[in-house]
C-alpha cells in the first residue's frame, strides 16, 4: 500500500525538487556527481529550451538521443568550480528509476581542492519554487547546500 502511494505522489509531485550528490574519490582522483532530477520536470525544461513542445524524452525523435537531450541541458545548467576554476564536467549516462532520471557525471585529475563552488539552475528557468539540494563529502562530513532561483549558488572552503 505504501508503495501505491509514495508511487502516486511521485507522479503528481507538488515539490520541485533535484538531489546532486558530490563525492572525492580519492583513489580516482576524481569528483564524482550524482544527479536525480524528475522525468517530467527535465522534458518540460528541455523543451522549453530546445523549442520542441512535441518532444517525448524518452523517446526523442529526429536524431535526438535521451542521453545527448540531458547531457546538454546539464551542461549549460550545472558547474563547478574548484578553488576558482570551473571544471569538465563528463557526463557518464543515466537510468530511469521511479520518474526520475539518476545522471552520472565525473570531473576528473582531482588532486586536492580549498573551495567548491556549485552553481545549479536545474529547472529553475521552468519553476519558481525548483529548489536544488546539493551534498559535498570531501575529507569529513556530509556538507549540503539548496540552491534556488534567487540563489543559484554556493561555495564550501575545507
Amino acid at each position: 500500500m505504501l508503495s501505491i502511494l509514495y508511487s502516486f505522489l511521485l507522479l503528481f509531485h507538488p515539490l520541485h525538487i533535484s538531489v546532486t550528490e558530490i563525492e572525492y574519490n580519492e583513489k580516482a582522483e576524481a569528483l564524482q556527481i550524482i544527479s536525480r532530477i524528475f522525468v517530467d520536470d527535465l522534458e518540460v525544461a528541455i523543451r522549453a529550451k530546445i523549442g520542441s513542445p512535441e518532444l517525448d524524452i524518452l523517446n526523442p525523435k529526429n536524431g535526438l538521443t535521451t542521453k545527448g537531450l540531458i547531457a546538454d541541458y546539464l551542461k549549460d545548467h550545472l558547474k563547478i568550480r574548484l578553488d576558482g576554476k570551473e571544471q569538465q564536467l563528463n557526463f557518464l549516462g543515466y537510468e530511469e528509476e521511479n520518474f526520475a532520471f539518476i545522471c552520472y557525471i565525473e570531473i576528473e585529475k582531482i588532486k586536492s581542492f580549498k573551495v567548491i563552488e556549485v552553481e545549479n539552475t536545474v529547472i529553475t528557468e521552468t519553476y519558481d519554487d525548483q529548489s536544488n539540494l546539493v551534498h559535498v563529502t570531501y575529507k569529513g562530513p556530509i556538507k549540503s547546500m539548496r540552491l534556488m532561483k534567487d540563489k543559484p549558488s554556493d561555495k564550501f572552503t575545507f
